[in-house]
This record gives structure tokens, sequence and C-alpha cells, in this order.
């Protein structure tokens, strides 16, 4: 059974409810927004008047509850600094209670970066503020941690350390993965052939468990595998190639799971891209 959800981050000029509506436009079954700029702390407080127009759309364009939020880029849970690290835990936390006001089920978030202090002790940082910003938030929203390129610091490259903080959060219902391509191809885990894409998840079956992939980000890589640099580049015209994205689409396991499109140009480029997503499938 192929994928039911394909989408893209969509730009939000003019409002989340002009996004859904674009999304549909380009061919979107799902989308990803940015309920607030990804570049500052402070965040514009919902209106009724903008969740009631969101919701509308929502309905009109049958989007309905496939909808992901992608939280900050400033934020980092495992800050070497106290003062940024709880006002980091405070930006993720004000995130999920603008997506529960949205109705947005999901958050995605890269989490941290351990800044020289260790993987383990980074980890640990990252699962105590996640265990807390959970407890201070509604239960209908589930935050999601991002797999990461394997830059410097940043942490959640491995499977493992993805394992690790759920496994320091005990497992939380509303704790599950992301799953970036390129990201995951950076930091080392193949996807070029169907032979490479089946061993890669069924790595992250073993370490992580299916279950908890709720959504995935279908980017190519301008950089060569295991390069641990995160630049994006347009389905099959990078270095995973298309064979990946052809099983990704293929694969029944992805048929409820958001597939979002977050390639360089969006405003030309991300209906391309969609649309490659959906020709890939096998009718």
């Amino acid at each position: 059974m192929p994928a039911e959800l394909i989408g893209a981050h969509m730009p939000t000029a003019g409002g989340l409810d002009k996004a859904v509506r674009n999304g549909k436009e380009i061919g979107c079954t799902a989308i990803q927004v940015f309920t607030s700029s990804p570049q500052q702390w402070k965040a514009k407080d919902v209106t009724t008047e903008m969740a009631d127009a969101f919701n509308l759309a929502r309905k009109e364009t049958g989007i309905g509850d496939n909808v992901v939020s992608h939280d900050s880029y400033l934020i980092n849970l495992s800050a070497l600094d106290e003062e940024l690290r709880q006002k980091s835990k405070n930006g993720l936390r004000g995130e999920i209670l603008r997506c529960h006001t949205y109705g947005i089920p999901y958050v995605v978030s890269h989490m941290g970066a351990h800044m020289g202090q260790g993987v383990d002790v980074g980890v640990a940082k990252v699962a105590e503020l996640t265990n807390e910003i959970l407890d201070e938030t509604p239960d209908d929203v589930t935050l999601l941690m991002e797999t990461t390129a394997g830059q410097g610091s940043v942490l959640n490259s491995k499977f493992e350390e993805l394992a690790h903080i759920l496994e320091l959060c005990n497992g939380h219902k509303r704790l599950g993965v992301c799953l970036d391509t390129c990201h995951v191809f950076s930091a080392g885990y193949d996807l070029r052939t169907a032979e490479a894409y089946e061993q890669t998840f069924a790595d992250f079956e073993r370490i992580v468990g299916f279950d908890r992939l709720k959504a995935v980000h279908c980017n190519d890589s301008k950089f060569p595998f295991d390069a641990r640099k995160d630049r994006h580049e347009h389905l099959g015209d990078g270095e995973i190639g298309p064979t990946a994205f052809e099983c990704l689409v293929n694969d029944e396991r992805m048929k409820r799971i958001p597939i979002l499109v977050e390639t360089p140009e969006a405003e030309t480029m991300h209906s391309v891209n969609v649309a490659r997503l959906w020709a890939w499938e096998k009718k």
C-alpha cells in the first residue's frame, strides 16, 4: 500500500490557514509549518480568529489532522548555560501549547547539542527537560525528536541516542521520532539502494522501534554519504538518488505517516518535489 500522506513544509506568510490552502494547491495531503519565527524566542499569541481560520482551512482542504509543526532553531535542551537551557525549555513548551491551541498533533524538534559536555551528559540533560515539558503540556500534542546529520556536537544523529532518550523518559507515549532522510544519510545510514534502505529501517526498528516513527522529512543530500553535513537537495537530484524515495512512498509501513519535503526554493520547487513523490508511487 503506497503512502497517502505526502506534502511539504509550507511558508506561512499570510497565516497558517494560507499555508494549508497553498499546500493543497500543490498536491499536499499533509503539511508542516512554523507557528512562529524559527529564529526568534518571542512568539505571537494565537488568537481565536487565527485558530478558527486554520481549522476551517484544514476542514475545507481535507488535510485535517495531517499537520506537523517545527519548533525554533534556537532551542537547545542540553545547553551549557542554564539560563539558555531554561529558555529553551520554555520555548519548546510554548510551541507545544501553541500547537494545542491550533489543534496540531505533532511538534518536531532538533532537541539540542551537547556543546562539548559529551553525548551521555547531553542526552541526560535533554531527557530531563523533555520529561518536564511533557508533564507540563496537554496530552493531545506529541513531541518528535528529529534525526540529525551529526554535525558538530548536535545530538540524535545515531538511533542509539534516540533510544536512550526514550528510555530515560520511560517510553513516554507522547515522545516519538521524525526521521530526516538527508540527515540520516549524512550521519552514516545508507539509503541509496533498496537493500540499503531496508537495512537502515531494520536498524531503526531494532534500536528505536517503528511505532515511534510519526513523521518523515523527505530530502535528498547535497553532500556525500557520511559527510556529517546538513544540506538538502531536490529529490532524486542529490547524493541519495531516486531509489530511496521510491522505496519510501511504496513502503506499506509509511501509509499513514506524513512524508514532508523540506527542499530548497520552496515557492517554485515544492510543487515539483511533491509531484515527484506521487509519481514514484506504484499504482
